[in-house]
């Protein structure tokens, strides 16, 4: 069974970015069969089918930019620096906010596409929606030391 195929989590697909030297077609389909909700099969979607021919024409950059676009339509890019070897990229859900107000997602990388697959990788971990039941959790026993006590004074 290849690296590939084996299911993993954000973490380790964050990891698996840091660690690469390039994108692949294949890594980057990984990237989409684990992180991506919206991405419908090819040719249902013309941005879908854009994402595909960027891919195979081998556009990283663009296919990942697209990417960011289709499945994070809140999120936009805030910054792209590149110093000291590394690209740095910024995603923000509010673009127009100062630096120290916005909450963005942030990634570095020596090669721009994966630089920009780990931004878009960690904001689609925060965006995605725990899954929690609709009615709160209550513990199933109480302390055997507790015991109720009234502290009203009615005197």
């Amino acid at each position: 069974m290849s690296l590939l195929s084996e299911p993993q989590n954000p973490t380790e697909l964050g990891d698996r970015l840091r660690k690469a030297h390039g994108v692949t077609a294949e890594f980057l389909s990984e990237i989409i069969r684990q992180t991506c909700r919206r991405f419908p099969p090819t040719g249902q979607s013309s941005n879908a089918a854009r994402v595909a021919r960027l891919i195979q024409s081998e556009a990283w950059t663009d296919a990942a930019l697209a990417l960011i676009n289709l499945e994070l339509p809140q999120w936009q890019v805030r910054r792209i620096a590149y110093d000291q070897g590394e690209w740095y990229c910024a995603l923000s859900r509010q673009r127009e906010l100062p630096d120290w107000l916005d909450q963005s997602v942030e990634a570095r990388h020596a090669d721009l596409a994966l630089s920009l697959l780990s931004a878009f990788v960690e904001a689609q971990r925060i965006s995605t929606p725990l899954s929690r039941p609709s009615v709160p959790a209550v513990r199933p026993d109480a302390d055997p030391l507790y015991e109720p006590v009234c502290s009203d004074n009615f005197g």
